[in-house]
């Protein structure tokens, strides 16, 4: 049995609420279970030096946590002088899965800056941020487009992630934290809307795992990925 009762191939109650932010050309509220992180996209009329004259645009990502986004509370990174490899990585995957279905050319010499910032945490902040940021993005491109800044909104599928893990020997979908903690083995899967594979990123916690239970954690990640991408899409109006 789940901690949270849930079946083994249930997401947690999950909602993306769009336009929370008035001033963010493109934001999501996305909630999975008791995990809720604030996604926000802003429009910049300039790229990184090795993309000026290129004709490209750029799409990149911040991410941090609030300090009372946990049970305890952490100090800000901005006091600490530096940021965590933590939010490094993650940052950097949240730009990744953005860019790998983004037709940088479709929108000029521009960066669209994606920020994370996670209001409470409890567990699965990366994959939560990874769903939310696709519509707030989708969002500040379509506002793009109703401008007259670009003719269309270059995207060429969805993406969206979820976290998978071995839980007392059984493949389970959506981790909380107290499953999180306590797994054999846990995963992070970015897929498209289409089933691509942008990454995955998996890990034995005490011991080695099967081939076999890979695909189990792997067809369960693709059945929550289907069930954001629908979500995703109702929210757009898609």
């Amino acid at each position: 049995m789940r901690p949270s009762d849930r079946a083994d191939d249930e997401l947690r109650p999950i909602t993306l609420e769009i336009d929370v932010n008035k001033h963010a050309e493109g934001s999501c509220l996305a909630r999975f279970g008791d995990t809720h992180v604030l996604c926000t996209a802003s429009i910049e009329d300039r790229v990184p030096p090795f993309l000026r004259k290129s004709g490209r645009g750029w799409v990149t990502a911040e991410y941090g946590m609030l300090p009372r986004a946990t049970n305890s509370r952490t100090d800000r990174e901005a006091v600490r002088g530096k940021q965590t490899g933590r939010t490094l990585e993650i940052q950097r995957l949240i730009g990744r899965s953005l860019r790998a279905v983004t037709d940088d050319r479709g929108f000029g010499e521009r960066s669209i800056r994606i920020d994370c910032d996670v209001l409470q945490a409890d567990g699965g902040t990366r994959t939560a941020a990874i769903t939310g940021s696709y519509v707030a993005l989708h969002l500040a491109f379509g506002y793009m487009a109703e401008i007259g800044a670009i003719e269309s909104v270059p995207l060429s599928d969805q993406v969206a992630a979820v976290s998978c893990g071995l839980y007392q020997g059984v493949a389970v979908l959506d981790l909380d934290y107290e499953e999180d903690s306590n797994v054999q083995a846990d995963a992070n899967f970015v897929l498209t809307g289409q089933g691509g594979i942008v990454e995955i990123q998996t890990t034995a916690e005490h011991e080695a795992f099967s081939r076999a239970e890979f695909d189990q954690l792997m067809n369960l990640a693709e059945q929550g990925a289907r069930e954001l991408s629908a979500l995703q899409r109702r929210v757009l109006g898609l």
